[in-house]
Formats: C-alpha cells, structure tokens, sequence
C-alpha cells in the first residue's frame, strides 16, 4: 500500500512538473481565472442598461411633462436631449440616439381626463439595450404618471399593486453573477483540457512507453494525473474566488467557502475523468481540443449556469441529470448565493461524487485498454 501511495504522488509530482514547463497552458489557466472572469463581471455580454442615449421629443411643455424629463438620470441614462420630432429618426439612423419619448401636447390635459398617450421610439439594432431600457422607461413614465394622479385626487383605476421584493441580490447587479458564471465554465474547460493534455503529451513525447516498463498500474497513473491536475485547479479557483470574485468583482460568498471547496474538489473528481477519458479516444492535441468544445459546451450550456434547468425541454432535463456539472452548478449557485448549508446540498454533492466514480470507472477501462493496444 505504502508503494502504491509513493507511485501515486510520484506521478502526481511528475505531471506538477511537466506543467510547470508548459508556458502556454500556465498562460491559459492564468487568463481565464482572472481577466476571463472579470470581463464578463465588468459588464461584457451584460444586458444591463448603462448610459442609455435617450432623447424627449415635449410637445406639452407641461409641468409632468417636465417631471418625467427629470426622471432619467445617469448611470442608467444619460441626461436627455430634447429634441423636435422631425430630428427623431435621422438621429437614431446616425446611432446617437437610442430611445427617443414622445410626449404629445395636451398630454397633462389629456390624462385628467383618464386617456392619454405616450409614444416611445426604439433602436433595436442596439439588442442589448433596447428590451430592458424599454422596460426601465415604462416604469419610470409610469410612476410618475401614478403620482401625478394621487396629487390631483383622481386614482388610476388599479385594484392591485404587485410588489417585488428581490432575496438574493436585490440591486439585481449582474458582475458578481456573471464573473460566477464565467469561473465555473472555466473550470470545467481547464480541467478536462489539462487531464487530457497530460495524456497526449505522454504519447507525444514517447513517455508512456516508459510507464509501461515500470511496475506501475493504469490506476495509479490516472490517479497521479487526477490529483495533480485536481490540485491546481482547487488552487486557482480559490484564489479566484478570494481575489477577482470578492476582491475585484465585490461579490460576496454568502455560505461556507470550505463547503463550496469541498463541491469543487468532488466536481472536478469528475472533470478529471472526463479528460482521461477523452484523451484516451483523441490521439493529438487538435482532435482532443475538438472533443472537449463537443463535451464541455453543451455540459456548461445546458447544466444550469446559464439557463434556468426548468425552462428547457423535459428530455435535455432528464439527460442532464446524468451530468456531474449540473449537480455541481446547483451546489455552487445554492452556496455562494444563497448561503445554503451541507445540510441543504448533501444530495447534490452525493450525486456528483456517484457520478465521478462511474465516470472514473469508464475513463479506466478505456485507459487500461488503450495501454494494453500500446503494448502490443
């Protein structure tokens, strides 16, 4: 047993090694956990709306008129332009405007007598912007609208008010979540790049030839290249989650971060596996990196980190249970949101560990084979 161990860490040691000898793949790791995570908090990809261009066209000239003008302000808006309506459409050809409110006169009138209208120009070329800013705008006209009426003693004719009151993050501040987003997506990938580049460059390099003369079994290898590569990546998650996530980002980690380690640490049992796996189909670095985006894109698409698990179809909901990532994504999301206990995530955890061992025992099988071909 004891010269198991040493085998063990010996290898584990040796892929330690061969890493530190791979700038391009240190580089790789290095970027995604800290300006791949952060672009994307920062606000690339982000819906947000930020500095919106927004134009009045006031042809009331009134004093809610003026009240709603007053209303957009920075940073969701920058302060907005007024303009006649002829200049509406050739500024929004131009891409200097990106929401132009129309205010009709006898607007102010109009309403105390319980109908009036607004119209609200769109460019909707500015995808990112344009739904959500409408939406913002809605509002904003809106309330001021319902508190114009309640001063003037006439109520709009609403039987309810719907309240929202948000739990988790409730200035709905995307950073945090998407950066989240980004470093679990990272995780997946690096992992089972890295366990399979260290397969390839073995056969690359003829070193496996020299495994198979040594007293050596298939087990301890793959356990070698799994706990190196399990090491590494638990060292740059933590130190992205403690430096970019909450330091850079300013998101902060509700639950336990020695519980969401543990999640990680299980995940990436699998990850490992997988990558072993992989290797042992692929024969060069190309056809291993095209196998990965097949396997990990879908696993990071449909596991749960981008869309809600529950809003995709019943059948990719049951195949994605067989998934490790989606359990994982569930535990990572429940902790540093939510705050959730081990008590609270144990199954998911359990299931992700069962998951991990079927996939280990399958990664072996196909390891144990394709060495058996390279003896012959």
């Amino acid at each position: 047993m004891n010269r198991r161990l040493r085998n063990i860490f010996d290898l584990g040691v040796k892929e330690l090694r061969s890493l530190r000898r791979d700038p391009v793949l240190l580089f790789l790791v290095g970027w995604a956990f800290t300006v791949g995570v952060i672009t994307p908090g920062r606000g690339a990809g982000d819906a947000s709306v930020h500095n919106a261009r927004i134009a009045i066209v006031d042809e009331d000239r009134s004093a809610l008129s003026e009240r709603i003008a007053d209303s957009f302000y920075p940073p969701y808006f920058r302060p907005p332009r007024n303009i006649p309506l002829s200049a509406a459409e050739p500024l929004m050809d131009q891409g200097e405007i990106t929401f132009v409110l129309v205010i009709p006169q006898g607007f102010e009138r109009d309403l105390i007598g319980d109908r009036s209208d607004v119209q609200l120009l769109v460019d909707a070329t500015r995808m990112k912007q344009a739904g959500i800013g409408a939406g913002y705008i809605e509002r904003i006209v809106r309330g001021q609208v319902k508190e114009f009426l309640e001063k003037t003693r006439r109520e709009a004719p609403v039987t309810a008010d719907l309240v929202v009151r948000t739990k988790f993050n409730p200035n709905l501040v995307p950073a945090g979540f998407q950066g989240l987003v980004a470093l679990i997506n990272h995780t997946t990938l690096l992992t089972v790049l890295l366990t399979g580049a260290a397969v390839i460059r073995e056969r690359e390099y003829g070193t496996i030839e020299h495994a198979l003369a040594m007293p050596i079994t298939s087990v301890e290898i793959m356990l070698g290249k799994l706990w190196a590569t399990a090491l590494v990546m638990t060292a740059v998650v933590i130190t992205s989650l403690t430096l970019v996530v909450r330091g850079v980002l300013d998101q902060a980690i509700a639950g336990s971060l020695p519980l969401l380690v543990t999640g990680v640490v299980i995940y990436l049992f699998a990850a490992t596996s997988i990558g072993i796996f992989l290797a042992t189909v692929a024969r060069t670095m190309p056809q291993l990196g095209l196998l990965a985006v097949m396997v990990v894109i879908p696993m990071n698409m449909l596991s749960g980190n981008n869309t809600p698990l529950e809003a995709q179809p019943v059948v990719l909901q049951w195949l994605m249970q067989f998934s490790p990532s989606t359990h994982f994504v569930s535990v990572a999301q429940a902790v540093i949101f939510r705050g959730a206990t081990l008590a609270e995530v144990w199954i998911q955890l359990s299931v992700t560990a069962g998951i991990g061992v079927a996939l280990f025992l399958l990664a072996l099988l196909r390891f144990r084979s394709s060495m058996a071909a390279a003896r012959g």
